[in-house]
């Protein structure tokens, strides 16, 4: 895929018009989400956040989504992660439930899929909203004036910020450039990751990281982008050939060839997401509870507990191949090659296909399940070691790549249907050997 040059991008009016205003709502975006809710008190807040057991918790993951807003209780303290919820919630669904998969494949049934997807954001948002107002309200001098009041403000400041987050999100995928939901969570992401810039440099200064080590580091760290984009692009080709028929004639000549794309990591970052979900439950049920037992239990879910890292990698290779079997059906995909008239050289059509198709999916899955568990396994012990303020690969690393190469893809693709117009406006095409056709 080749890069597009930047000053190419405002050449182009209506990607420069997309650009525009993709830029405009994400900064709006981040404005809000440094706009405190009223009457919380931000210092107390921050330094619930900063404690070292709720960094790795469930409000810290979700506080990274959301670019630290939970943490600074900004109107936009939810970001886009309810609507996130409840597009995953109908994706799911669609394999457990007929009506809802037969609804997915058509367009009248994913605009209703869309709006019930609005509505289940709707009340998950409110759902959330209180039990954020709850929790601020119960930490020790977060709230100046504690009471129905404050909840009820809260909540619905909260909960108007998060549809108003979905609007902005799904203007974005209309009208500008890139899916909006995950360009917002790319910024968040990015935006937290700055003070841990500043925080590595006072370590620099204060001799608790050395210029050799900070070398090293920064060589590990472009080593793993390397490999992570190489695997989010990586796919094994399964060759397909379309018959076509010559016009006039009922005979059948060479037909197409072309081939499926089965994607190392089909899942994504989902895997790791449904992993850290399950697995930071007990550490944060023990942080609400007195429990004595269960606070002693929580240690051997958190790093560096090898049953720790033993019991996340196998979630993950679990919710890789779950994930994939949902957004991946190789009997539909055999149907649909079937009624095209394609078929796989060797391989008959119909069960044989999907069969085929399944078993070189199950096969490509597992590299891509051994990629996720290292890429969210060796961060933490490598970056442990070095005494950085951060840690790097996971989630965040894997959601920004896939959301810049995606971008990247959308641009290009204007840049070239723009090369197209101009061959269209000329009106003959010069191909190989000097002879031009209309």
């Amino acid at each position: 895929m080749t890069t597009p040059r930047i000053p190419n991008l405002f050449k182009v009016p209506e990607l420069n018009e997309k650009l525009l205003f993709t830029l405009l709502c994400l900064a709006l975006y981040r404005v809000g989400s440094h706009i405190t809710v009223p009457g919380v008190d931000v210092a107390a807040l921050r330094q619930f956040f900063s404690s070292s057991s709720q960094g790795g918790g469930l409000l810290g993951l979700y506080d990274m989504f959301v670019g630290g807003g939970l943490s600074r209780a900004t109107v936009f303290a939810l970001g886009i992660m309810p609507y996130i919820s409840a597009s995953i919630f109908f994706q799911l669904m669609g394999a457990v439930f007929p009506y809802l998969e037969k609804l997915q494949r058509e367009e009248e049934g994913r605009k209703k899929i869309t709006q019930w997807t609005r509505y289940l954001t709707v009340a998950l948002a409110a759902g959330q909203a209180w039990g954020v107002a709850i929790f601020v309200e119960s930490l020790q001098g977060a709230v100046a004036s504690p009471g129905w009041s404050f909840r009820i403000t809260t909540a619905f400041v909260l909960t108007v910020g998060a549809i108003f987050v979905m609007w902005l999100g799904e203007q974005i995928t209309e009208r500008g450039i890139g899916e909006g939901m995950s360009l917002m969570i790319f910024f968040s992401i990015v935006e937290g990751g700055w003070p841990a810039v500043g925080k590595t440099l006072e370590y620099l200064r204060t001799g608790a990281v050395d210029v050799p080590k900070l070398l090293l580091l920064g060589a590990i760290m472009l080593a793993v982008v390397w490999v992570t984009v190489a695997i989010t692009v990586a796919a094994r080709r399964v060759p397909i050939q379309i018959p076509r028929k010559v016009m006039g004639r009922g005979r059948i000549r060479e037909g197409q060839k072309s081939f499926i794309p089965l994607r190392i990591n089909s899942a994504g970052v989902m895997p790791i997401v449904f992993a850290q979900s399950i697995i930071i439950v007990p550490g944060t049920l023990a942080q609400f509870s007195n429990i004595g037992a269960l606070r002693d239990l929580v240690q051997y879910f958190q790093p560096p507990s090898w049953i720790y890292y033993a019991l996340f990698s196998v979630l993950i290779i679990f919710f890789t191949y779950f994930y994939t079997a949902i957004i991946f059906n190789p009997v539909d995909l055999s149907e649909n090659l079937r009624k095209q008239g394609g078929f796989i050289p060797g391989v008959k059509p119909g069960t044989q296909t999907a069969d085929y198709i399944d078993h070189v999916l199950s096969r490509v899955t597992l590299p891509g399940a051994i990629f996720l568990t290292l890429i969210a396994v060796m961060p933490i012990i490598i970056f442990d070691q070095f005494n950085v303020p951060f840690r790097f690969g996971g989630t965040a690393l894997l959601i920004v790549v896939g959301v810049a190469l995606d971008t990247v893809q959308r641009m290009q693709q204007h840049l070239i249907l723009r090369q197209y117009d101009g061959f269209m406006k000329e009106g003959r095409v010069r191909f190989r050997g000097g002879q031009r056709y209309m």
